[in-house]
């Protein structure tokens, strides 16, 4: 009996485990550990459920290509799908992809960003409320993409100077935007609620938050401080994936993208809206007013001035300068 448990200890671990278990030691977050599983998943299916230790370079292209040609992908996904396999062979099985791949690349063209004009916001603002309203506001007011909104800390939030800090963004870095004058009321009352629903669950034996990277090793008791807690929780306590505890996170992205899109509908906005809307509006209107553009490059978080650009293109197409040659006829 003692000899098959001492075997059933000794079995190695099931290979996805072996990537969640690599990707929390060098604290990946939450979101990019399910997409990665994910591809490699699908990876896996692909090739007729072989184990990525008897594939390599082919393989990875044969699928790649797959995702480009069948799975009709955009650039940016069929990346995160290789990404994904790079860190599987890197990372857990040792053994890196040192070939050259050769895949097709995704071709699906980028297209320009939905942008709602100054009453379209208002109009769509207008029609939301609670907390769902302020966090949308927020969105639009700061340009903060929907997880860096839902991931604020109520330390990140500065009323005195009037600053968010906006802490491991697209990329890995931090950066500052500016908090709008208008919205410090509102957020002010939002956070005392916040702070009793917090005081209520450290009275139930809870209040403990995830802490990013190491700090839950090295700073035990901070958890549980009022600064590191989401300026946006959740409604209700859940059992955090990585721990098992049971914990408060933040909003669930798909609420405030349901009421976004809610909103927009009755408002009768006829356009694609999503939480995304509200940034690339924020970027656009910024634009308009004379903005410059290194400026809202800066407060955008975007490394490379080109991804910006594209709302020159917008704001060029929305221009009431330019008219039609049929508008010109009746001059």
């Amino acid at each position: 009996m003692r000899n098959q448990v001492i075997s059933i200890h000794n079995r190695p671990k099931k290979l996805l485990d072996q990537v969640r278990e690599v990707m929390r030691v060098k604290h990946y977050s939450i979101r990019t550990e399910q997409a990665y599983i994910r591809w490699i998943k699908k990876f896996i299916l692909f090739h007729g459920k072989r184990h990525p230790s008897e594939m390599g370079e082919p393989e990875v292209e044969a699928f790649l290509t797959w995702l480009a040609t069948e799975g009709n992908v955009a650039k940016s996904t069929q990346n995160q799908a290789f990404n994904a396999l790079i860190f599987l062979y890197r990372e857990v099985l040792n053994a890196p992809l040192e070939g050259r791949i050769d895949a097709v690349r995704s071709g699906k063209k980028q297209r320009l960003p939905v942008v709602l004009s100054k009453e379209e916001v208002q109009r769509l603002l207008s029609a939301m409320n609670g907390v769902p309203q302020l966090a949308a506001k927020l969105m639009y007011g700061t340009g903060m993409r929907l997880m860096e909104c839902l991931r604020l800390r109520i330390k990140d939030v500065d009323f005195e100077v009037n600053e968010i800090r906006v802490r491991n963004g697209k990329g890995g870095t931090d950066r500052l935007v500016f908090l709008p004058e208008t919205i410090k009321p509102a957020l002010r009352e939002h956070l005392e609620r916040v702070k009793l629903v917090h005081e209520h669950d450290l009275s139930q034996g809870h209040g403990q938050v995830y802490l990013p990277g190491a700090l839950e090793r090295k700073y035990p008791k901070a958890g549980k401080q009022w600064i590191w807690q989401y300026v946006f929780p959740s409604i209700k306590l859940s059992k955090d994936p990585r721990s098992g505890e049971i914990r408060r996170h933040h909003m669930d992205p798909s609420t405030l993208d349901r009421a976004i899109k809610r909103a927009a509908k009755l408002a009768g906005i006829n356009k694609r809206v999503s939480s995304h809307t509200l940034r690339h509006s924020f970027a656009t209107h910024l634009l308009q007013s004379g903005t410059d553009i290194r400026t809202i490059q800066s407060l955008l978080g975007h490394k490379d001035i080109s991804t910006t650009m594209i709302y020159t293109h917008v704001l060029r197409q929305m221009s009431p300068t330019i008219k039609s040659p049929l508008d010109m006829l009746a001059e």
